[in-house]
């Protein structure tokens, strides 16, 4: 499939909507708290915000007065005008606000941006007015307020966020809001919110009871409970086997390593800052892995390779420690702790683009595996500062956009933005809400084959440099079950189900049998429980439906003498009484089918 050329966000005119929205939001503000300071308010991904420094907090009431002035506003169809002006001329307009006041002296002074992050070059002085209300700004924007559709902006919330993002600094009110071209597209975009909040796994863990976060262990540490570390070995399980079958090998690596690898590396001369502190073992410094590889590359580096003994494809499940802040961590998605289904793989220069191929086919079979079908591919390519040969950086970047074409995946290319020491792919994936979340990657290294100064015996007897591939297929395994848990609303399809069936008797009386039909199904590899408790059948059939297993087997004196089982599925449907032996094929079929 041909590359994609797709229009950037920022030069979208959903962006420049949305821009626009947060001025005429802040107007209504001023207009509403004519004491107000005004700060930033910049697009976002879906929306907009906009802060303020206020002579108290907002209500929902509020937000509803700000909405309605907006509409009046819009309904004017004022245009936005620019103004390039000089810092002095700036500072009379802007000298109430004095938030303002310190964007401007920043912009003279030292070119930076509005957290106070240097910019590549001093940029010019601008305004945008419209309506009397103006604002310090780059733009871009809309032609006027004509353009925006009143019915396609909503104001959703406000949080407390610090000026600059620095919390030395005053704590200031953000207005988050969100605005779209038509309103048939908000009313979509606000189904996928409720949606996603129905299925938000930090929810589904809890009452599913598939994993935790203590503050006794730590944040960001994950607890696996019963039912989710079932659906872990599962996932881990196929996907050993298959790694096996496409000719993988699998290793096992220390959770701790010398500092010295880590230099070696250049892991501490790049990546401290998301390391754990050193641990001293008998005066040397030890650090808790960030990453597989260096082991990896120990492991390769035990023997002499020959150019026969090539490709080596090293898999494993290694978990891995980096630092991430408190304030960043999120459930499932982003952790300290948390296990990569990792590989790499050491080949010949010649080897390089049929080991592309393999990683990439390979990482398609995984996901549709687990259900995942909607892929699209991110090509980055070589870096303004990188390390290598030219070169080896186009065969490379070659291999990689051969694979993606002959795998007919629509894919970008992210020009220069791949990592110093390599171009890779990432395969990012759409679940059922539409929502792309960055999964599998292979990435190519021309660093640490140097670094550690890898070689095979070629074919002319002479040393040679191996290529080295990074390749993680579900990325972690934390994050990845997190996506699973919200792309099927914790409703998993049978294979994956950590309760496959759950057994109902009606009466007491009819509990000896439930625990012979539960012998039976476990007997055939199904994962069975029976319910005991002395529940009115109803409420069973209700909890396992809020659990979300998929098979409630009802037992009654009728399904006692007929040596049936009453079949109900989670979803409502009611196929009915029915031989055991019956209900084991439709569950293999099933299983085998992956629904």
């Amino acid at each position: 499939m041909a590359e994609k050329k797709q229009e950037r966000y920022e030069d979208s005119k959903l962006y420049r909507i949305r821009h626009s929205a947060a001025h005429v939001m802040a107007q209504a503000v001023v207009e509403m708290f004519p004491e107000a300071k005004y700060t930033i308010g910049p697009p976002i991904e879906n929306g907009f915000y906009y802060d303020f420094d206020l002579p108290r907090p907002l209500t929902p009431e509020d937000l509803k007065k700000i909405q309605k002035r907006m509409r009046k506003i819009l309904a004017g169809k004022h245009e936005f005008v620019k103004k390039v002006i000089s810092a002095d001329e700036a500072r009379e307009v802007f000298k109430d606000q004095p938030y303002k006041l310190e964007l401007i002296d920043g912009l003279e002074q030292g070119g930076l941006d509005e957290y106070g992050n240097p910019l590549d070059e001093k940029p010019e002085i601008s305004l945008y007015q419209h309506a009397g209300f103006v604002d310090l700004c780059r733009g871009p924007h809309v032609k006027d307020t004509g353009e925006i559709n009143p019915s396609a902006v909503k104001l959703m919330s406000v949080a407390g966020a610090y000026w600059r993002g620095d919390e030395n600094n005053p704590m200031l009110q953000r207005i988050y809001g969100t605005a779209w071209e038509t309103k048939e597209e908000l009313d979509a975009y606000l189904w996928r919110l409720e949606e996603a909040k129905k299925r938000d796994h930090r929810k589904l863990g809890k009452e599913l009871d598939l994993f935790s976060v203590s503050e006794e262990v730590g944040p960001g540490l994950i607890l696996w409970h019963p039912k989710g570390a079932m659906v872990r070995v599962i996932v881990e399980d196929f996907s050993r086997k298959a790694h096996l079958e496409n000719g993988y090998d699998w290793v096992f690596s220390p959770h701790i390593g010398r500092g010295h690898l880590w230099e070696t590396s250049g892991h501490l001369g790049f990546y401290k800052e998301n390391m754990y502190a050193p641990i001293d073992i008998e005066g040397e410094q030890y650090f808790a892995k960030p990453m597989n590889c260096p082991f990896h590359i120990q492991i390769y580096k035990s023997h002499l390779r020959s150019y026969r003994d090539l490709p080596l494809r090293y898999a494993e499940y290694g978990t891995v420690y980096r630092y991430e802040r408190r304030g960043v961590l999120h459930g499932l998605t982003r952790v300290r702790g948390f296990t990569q289904d990792d590989a790499h793989i050491f080949c010949r220069p010649d080897q390089v683009e049929d080991e592309i191929s393999r990683a990439l086919e390979f990482s398609l079979y995984i996901l549709r595996s687990m259900g995942l079908t909607d892929f699209k591919a991110y090509l980055a390519t070589m870096p303004e500062k990188y390390v290598g040969e030219p070169e080896d950086w186009d065969k490379a970047t070659a291999a990689l956009r051969r694979a993606v074409e002959t795998a007919e995946l629509p894919y970008e290319v992210d020009e220069g933005g791949g990592a110093f020491y390599g171009p890779k792919i990432d395969l990012k994936v759409n679940d059922a809400l539409g929502r792309q979340w960055q999964l599998s990657t292979i990435q190519f290294d021309f660093n640490l084959p140097e670094r550690f100064d890898m070689e095979f015996i070629g074919e002319d007897g002479q040393p040679h440099r191996p290529y080295m591939v990074h390749r993680a297929l579900l990325g972690s395994m934390e994050r990845f079950f997190g996506v699973l848990i919200e792309h099927y609303a914790g409703a998993f399809p049978v294979w994956l189900s950590p309760v496959q069936a759950v057994i109902i008797p009606i009466a007491d009386r009819h509990l000896d049998y439930a625990y012979e039909i539960e012998k039976k199904l476990k007997a055939e590899g199904l994962r069975v429980e029976v319910n005991a408790r002395s529940d009115r059948m109803n409420a069973k059939i209700r909890d396992a439906q809020k659990q979300k297993v998929p098979y409630m087997l009802i037992v009654g004196d009728n399904e006692v003498e007929a040596g049936q089982v009453a079949l109900r599925l989670r979803g409502g449907e009611n196929p009915g009484p029915m031989p055991v032996a019956e209900f084991i094929a439709k569950a293999r079929q099933d299983i085998e089918e992956k629904i």
